[in-house]
């Protein structure tokens, strides 16, 4: 806040003389910390950047060392006569399904209604409706209507059958009863246990318009039935599916699709996690240029052993080099996946120990118990990425400095605003001295003048 009066007596006093020395203190004492303020701020940035990355990098490497990755399963089916889905860990291996019946539900037809309104009992009265060996008893009276009826036979035996009306033609209406389940022990037959009804048309009138038969089919050439088209019992993890007559040839192999989509995951986010690091630590003379952390330790420390991890892991019995993986010139990796494939194709059980960890099996046939490449990473990487390690700690060591430097600018502000407030003050008595000054002189003169002239 200045004065504004300031300098009108003295013309010496003036507030753009408090300004310049105002500018000139503040470049000597709050300048030089705002510029740190400014560094450490740009590293904090750059940090935030850093620490996603490296997190985004050890959650894919922790994917890929996931053991139960290796372990999917995936089903090719050549043919149209059934579908199979592979559950984790399955055998590997071929076969053929040769599907000559599918197995069908019972579905039994009444006869004739003209409404489906229409009353089915002249008296209160029950039905016994029998499929597979199991009674239920529908109760009905004089006041049930077929499509009454329906629903008393859904809501009973609801589990077992499905009870629904189709009309036929204007005054046909038919009540159809079908297994809920499909096989060759799905009969119906239902029975007037109070001889209430009208007629027959809901019990011996009933005509099967679909026997419920079993599923026959062949298994690597061998004959077998079941009472279901979803046969869950043939082999171990394998859910398949009968669809049409016909043979199909299944192949179950391990799902590499899932590998291969979470290995390319981890090349991008190591080339991503050391792009964002030489940009960190990159040195240069000019300060635009300059990484943030170009004169830390810590990141560049982090950076090599990331680096350095390529060579280092594997356990003693190969390198990431041997499985198609490859680093440039400029830090970047990529990985070579007909390399890879091969491996898994010679075998899978050694790709699977040398990334993962267990048993590896060597040329001599020897066998050594490895940790696991990715586990190795995962182990080196995590020392800095876990909660309260070497990350953490250098955030908040760059946070405690950024609050110790604002607080030594709120100080050192305060201290010259009140140094100024003073001088403003000082200056502005001394305008008022040399301003009095300067009228008795003028007043002096005038006499003097005066004098003279007389």
């Amino acid at each position: 806040m200045g004065i504004s009066s300031l300098g009108v007596g003295s013309s010496i006093l003036t507030q753009d003389v408090l300004d310049q020395l105002r500018k000139a203190d503040d470049a000597k004492y709050i300048t030089p910390i705002t510029t740190k303020i400014t560094a450490e701020t740009k590293k904090q940035d750059a940090f935030k950047i850093i620490d996603a990355s490296m997190k985004n990098l050890i959650d894919s490497i922790d994917a890929i060392k996931t053991q139960t990755l290796y372990d999917e399963r995936k089903a090719t089916v050549v043919g149209t006569s059934a579908t199979v889905t592979a559950a984790s860990n399955s055998d590997i291996g071929d076969f053929t399904l040769g599907v000559t019946q599918l197995a069908t539900k019972q579905v039994e037809e009444s006869g004739l209604f003209s409404a489906k309104t229409e009353t089915i009992a002249n008296g209160a009265g029950s039905l016994n409706l029998n499929i597979d060996g199991t009674d239920f008893t529908i109760a009905y009276d004089a006041t049930t209507t077929l499509d009454g009826l329906k629903d008393l036979i859904n809501d009973v035996a609801g589990d077992k059958v499905d009870a629904t009306i189709v009309q036929m033609s204007g005054t046909d209406f038919r009540l159809f009863i079908s297994s809920a389940s499909t096989g060759a022990t799905q009969n119906i037959t239902v029975t007037d246990s109070s001889a209430q009804l009208k007629d027959a048309r809901l019990t011996t009138g009933l005509t099967a318009v679909q026997t419920g038969v079993n599923a026959a089919f062949t298994f690597n050439g061998q004959s077998l039935t079941r009472t279901s088209n979803n046969i869950t019992d043939l082999i171990t993890g394998l859910d398949i599916t009968l669809k049409e007559v016909g043979t199909s040839t299944v192949a179950i192999s391990q799902d590499r699709e899932s590998f291969l989509k979470k290995v390319d995951s981890f090349v991008e986010k190591y080339n991503s996690a050391i792009t964002e690091l030489d940009k960190a630590t990159k040195t240069s003379k000019d300060l635009k240029d300059r990484g943030a952390f170009s004169a830390e330790t810590t990141i560049k420390n982090m950076k090599r052993t990331v680096e350095d991890m390529f060579a280092t892991v594997g356990g003693g019995v190969g390198s990431l080099s041997d499985y198609g993986f490859d680093i440039d010139k400029s830090g970047k990796m990529s990985v070579n996946k007909t390399t890879l494939n091969s491996k898994m194709d010679a075998d899978a059980d050694n790709v699977k120990a040398f990334f993962s960890g267990g048993t590896y099996t060597k040329a001599d046939l020897s066998t050594v118990t490895l940790t696991g490449a990715f586990a190795e990473m995962s182990t080196t990487i995590k020392t800095y990425t876990d909660s309260n390690k070497i990350l953490d700690e250098l955030e908040s060591s760059i946070s405690e400095t950024i609050t110790d430097l604002q607080e030594r600018k709120t100080k050192a502000t305060e201290r010259l605003d009140a140094r100024y407030e003073i001088l403003k003050k000082q200056y502005a008595a001394y305008d008022l001295i040399i301003s009095k000054i300067n009228s008795a002189s003028s007043m002096f003169t005038q006499m003097a003048n005066a004098q003279t002239a007389s």
